[in-house]
């Protein structure tokens, strides 16, 4: 880039105030302006990016409060600095031998109009421009990976299954529900609106759908929709949801853990009291994080492109425009005010 070293230039960020408790709240970030130089460090391997779009996920939820584990999955937000999260992004220059000015990326970055990328190696450039962008912060990027690894590798599906998905509207389960039906699964999902039903069942192809908010009784509506019981459960939501899923498992069912979004703002979290079915019906629960399966991300392109193209497979998202709009879209995610998967565009491609 011309002249870049030479260049100052404003640089809009999301910055977190400060640890949460209960639920965030959209003063708990805020905009702040610094500035940056349009140059890279000398010396440095890392990349200079202009981040095009923000992807806003349940999991940061958890990075908004003091973490003492040194084991855990996630580290903590430190307060005073930018949010850190998936995105895609455009390669302003590079010091790194497998990027170039101009390529464009998704991966890892920060909630900023600019960013420098210290550790490129975790990034993934973007091939295949003939989808929107967008698609790089879900059914292309993370969440995407996620639904795939959890359903093709976790839960290992037969044809004629029965399968059900908590949050099935969100990013990662509407894409779980379609795979399921591609692999010639019964497929049924909650979600809590009757715009978010009607979508799982009207845009998404799954066979039957409810909003888990009108149900008193969730192991009865479960016992409703699957009188044979449930193959597979891919968990979103944890709590009084999983609870009377282990009731309504078959035997030898499986249960991908991909997230408990209902526990994310309790100071305590729920007990689950049906455990001793897991044993009765010798169910497998496992747990899975993402980045242990990004090694088969060509292998998943392979798939999901061409189902892309071909109009077999479909995603919803909800796009929150500049970054000024980022606090209340991410907060939103907890009320369930986004429909699809919630991105933030800051900049035109």
């Amino acid at each position: 880039m011309a002249n870049a070293g030479e260049e100052v230039i404003s640089n809009k960020q999301v910055i977190f105030r400060d640890y949460v408790s209960g639920f965030p709240k959209e003063s708990d970030l805020f905009i702040s302006s610094s500035t940056t130089k349009l140059k890279l460090p000398e010396g440095s391997n890392g990349v200079l990016v202009k981040n095009l779009y923000l992807s806003c996920d349940p999991y940061l939820r958890i990075r908004m409060r003091k973490i003492d584990d040194p084991n855990n999955l996630f580290q903590s937000f430190i307060p005073g600095s930018p949010l850190r999260g998936y995105g895609v992004a455009k390669i302003l220059e590079s010091g790194h031998p497998d990027f170039k000015e101009g390529d464009l990326v998704w991966g890892t970055t920060g909630w900023e109009e600019y960013s420098l990328i210290t550790d490129p190696q975790q990034l993934f450039k973007i091939n295949h421009t003939d989808v929107p962008l967008s698609y790089y912060t879900g059914i292309l990027g993370m969440p995407g990976m996620t639904a795939y690894a959890g359903f093709y590798e976790v839960c290992s599906p037969k044809k004629g299954e029965y399968v059900f998905i908590s949050a099935a509207s969100g990013a990662v389960g509407q894409l779980v529900g379609q795979f399921a039906k591609l692999t010639g699964c019964y497929v049924v999902g909650s979600a809590g609106s009757k715009e978010k039903v009607d979508l799982l069942k009207n845009r998404f192809g799954f066979d039957e759908a409810f909003n888990y908010k009108e149900e008193h009784d969730l192991n009865a509506a479960l016992k409703r929709y699957f009188p044979q019981g449930i193959d597979i459960y891919f968990e979103n939501v944890g709590g009084k949801m999983l609870d009377a899923v282990i009731l309504n498992m078959r035997v030898h069912g499986r249960i991908a853990v991909c997230g408990m979004v209902s526990q994310y703002n309790l100071q305590e979290p729920e007990g689950v009291h049906n455990l001793m079915h897991i044993v009765y019906k010798r169910v497998r629960i496992e747990g899975f994080a993402v980045f242990d399966y990004y090694h088969l991300y060509s292998k998943f392109l392979d798939l999901v492109l061409p189902q892309i193209k071909k109009g077999k497979i479909t995603y919803v998202e909800d796009i929150a425009q500049g970054l000024e709009s980022a606090p209340a879209a991410l907060v939103g995610l907890f009320s369930g005010q986004n429909v699809g998967k919630q991105v933030v565009a800051i900049a035109p491609e």
